[in-house]
């Protein structure tokens, strides 16, 4: 049987490897935890969630819910176990991150073709490989890499948001509303007044924070800021966004409050929340002072405070051909969030794209790239088009060809998705035969 080599065990690996299979070849899933675990994750289970547990909007309208449509189209593992574990979260897909995990180290460990091995791949083997080693990539296996492609990394903070017990929250301060009344009840929702609001910002400012080592510039990324660094943008650009009041009106007295923080179900039994958008670098001690100043949280129990890691990505635009290989060695593929997408199903998305055109090559089939109007090909378009200065991207409609002669913003985008999905369909087909 023939057989390509998988390495990490996330979302774009798990995904690269369930596709792969399909074509009747032999994976070597390696995945170094729990022998080794990395300064975000927690457990051993494949596909463990580190950053928030929401996969954005469900809404094919948006960019977000078409790329999942997308993969959904495709068989997508990751999205059969989203669906498996998916939580209340008004128009966001949200999942209960221990099962939605447990799906996919179930589904992995069954599939006859799929072989896990729990160890650290230190070096990139001679085969077909494809390295989905994500942004938290190893010393060894990123030493491979600049060895193999010859050039500096680049790199960028992220952050992750704390999770809080609901048991310890006071509710009689809180109210429970999804935003403009989309979903049901399945926020929290911590009102603030003008006078809250403005000693919460100061003290957010002024907290301690966790100093970059000395040996690295300070890089964040746009779509998972710290909450105190977009704090620093303007004493309102919270309100702006994470702390939006709008469509949120407290029903106790039918008025939109100055400032709200929206808690989110980390869990379907509803046993913990996650701060909405409050991924941060505050010291844990000044986390629990800090945010514990949110109506509602005074007595809060932290089951995870936040934290902040350096993601790794590969200048992809010099280094990918368009079916996801390394320009320097045809035979290796790359996936996942390490290629400079960023998101959980944008990582999944470049996994399936890798898992089909490595298995195809093997196969002797011709290793294809998405159509650029699809939400997949969108986002590979981006990766791989030459820039000046390159910088991860979550999917957006900014990302697609342009619609000529059609002015409308509502019909722009229904033409934008209806064409992505003809479009996939086709290439899905194709891919299939």
């Amino acid at each position: 049987m023939d057989k390509l080599t998988v390495i990490g065990g996330g979302l774009a690996g798990c995904e690269a490897a369930w596709q792969a299979a399909r074509y009747g070849i032999e994976i070597l899933l390696f995945e170094m935890r729990p022998e080794r675990l990395t300064e975000a994750h927690k457990t051993g289970l494949l596909g463990e969630l580190v950053c928030s547990n929401s996969l954005r909007s469900a809404d094919i309208m948006n960019a977000p819910g078409l790329l999942k449509k997308e993969l959904q189209m495709a068989d997508s593992l990751i999205m059969q176990a989203a669906v498996a574990s998916r939580v209340p979260a008004g128009s966001a897909f949200a999942v209960d991150r221990t099962r939605f995990a447990g799906f996919i180290t179930d589904a992995v460990s069954k599939n006859p073709n799929i072989k896990v091995i729990r160890e650290e791949a230190r070096k990139i083997p001679d085969s077909y490989t494809i390295i989905a080693t994500g942004p938290l990539t190893s010393r060894p296996m990123t030493e491979a890499l600049a060895g193999l492609i010859g050039q500096e990394y680049l790199y960028f903070y992220d952050a992750i948001a704390p999770i809080l017990d609901a048991g310890s929250i006071e509710y009689e301060k809180v109210f429970r509303a999804s935003r403009y009344g989309k979903g049901g009840d399945d926020y929290i929702n911590c009102p603030m007044t003008k006078e809250e609001y403005s000693a919460f910002y100061n003290a957010l400012i002024e907290a301690d924070k966790v100093a970059p080592r000395q040996f690295e510039d300070e890089k964040v990324f746009e779509g998972c800021m710290p909450v105190e660094v977009m704090a620093l943008r303007g004493r309102d650009t919270l309100r702006f966004g994470p702390m939006k009041p709008v469509g949120l009106p407290d029903p106790r007295t039918g008025v939109e409050p100055y400032a709200v923080v929206q808690l989110r179900p980390e869990n379907i039994e509803k046993s913990a929340y996650n701060i909405v958008g409050f991924q941060t670098r505050l010291k844990w001690p000044e986390q629990k002072r800090v945010f514990s100043m949110i109506p509602g949280l005074g007595n809060a129990e932290f089951m995870r405070y936040g934290s902040l890691h350096r993601n790794t990505f590969i200048n992809s635009p010099l280094s990918l051909n368009r079916d996801l290989s390394l320009k320097p060695m045809g035979h290796v593929y790359m996936a996942g969030q390490i290629t400079g997408v960023e998101g959980y199903i944008e990582s999944t998305a470049m996994g399936l794209v890798a898992g089909i055109n490595a298995a195809r090559r093997i196969k002797g089939l011709e290793a294809v790239g998405p159509p650029e109007t699809t939400a997949h090909g969108a986002l590979i378009s981006h990766i791989t088009a030459p820039k000046k200065d390159f910088q991860p991207s979550n999917i957006n409609f900014g990302l697609f060809p342009e619609v000529a002669d059609v002015r409308d913003k509502k019909k722009k985008r229904g033409i934008i998705v209806e064409r992505a999905l003809n479009d996939w369909q086709g290439y899905i087909r194709g891919v299939r035969q």
